[in-house]
């Protein structure tokens, strides 16, 4: 059965792989637990089989921004790092509903990206996608406008329809702004008939002048 679900989920592997993973045991994970913190070791290679992992980077100030999002079949740069550089972890990973994934051990790691071709190929090709997506977030933050990088996040998280399910601190942490700030440009997109804020949703009037707003690239 795991064999399976492996070869849907991460496809052109070797028997040999398939069939060390498929001796590894499944981890039931509750949505809201944290998966690592910064300053801990990893304990293992993490494969996600079901459910997501939030990747958050939280500053000083206690302002966290979410550098990426692990799905099913993918893996965590962090974790790389950590087993490949032998450093600490420096950001939180958090649940975000039930999920099962399988921890790869050390030692196991490391044979496997020996003797497997196939494998080792998955793993920095996950690397190079986990790292563009972290790129993608500098360049959003550095160069993208919040009221741009807010209306893109809307439209995303309501995935088609009109009502993005988020809280002004989850939209804070996915754009890399601190809450207050989200609050005051959600109040002004509402002024302007944009949206219509209710308690953890914000439903979206105008889809046209949101996706609008969201293709500008003006800084601030």
């Amino acid at each position: 059965m795991l064999n399976s679900r492996l070869h849907e989920l991460i496809p052109g592997l070797d028997d040999a792989a398939y069939a060390a993973l498929s001796t590894l045991p499944v981890h039931q994970v509750k949505a809201g637990a944290v998966l690592f913190r910064p300053g801990d070791e990893a304990q293992g290679f993490v494969l996600l089989l079901d459910g997501a992992i939030s990747v958050n980077l939280t500053g000083r100030g206690g302002r966290a921004i979410l550098l990426y999002e692990v799905q099913p079949g993918q893996t965590c740069v962090q974790t790389t790092l950590c087993l490949l550089g032998e450093q600490a972890y420096s950001a939180e990973g958090v649940a975000r509903g039930s999920g099962e994934l399988l921890v790869v051990p050390r030692t196991a790691f490391g044979q496997l990206l020996a003797d497997s071709p196939s494998f080792r190929a998955f793993v920095f090709r996950s690397f190079g996608v986990r790292l563009a997506d972290v790129t993608t977030v500098l360049e959003q933050v550095a160069f993208v406008s919040i009221e741009a990088r807010l209306a893109a996040e809307l439209l995303r998280r309501a995935e088609g329809g009109d009502v993005a399910l988020a809280t002004h601190q989850d939209l804070a942490s996915a754009i890399g702004s601190a809450r207050e700030v989200v609050s005051r440009r959600l109040e002004n997109l509402s002024k302007q008939g944009l949206v219509r804020l209710e308690r953890g949703q914000i439903h979206l009037l105008n889809r046209a002048g949101i996706r609008k707003l969201a293709e500008t690239d003006a800084t601030w």
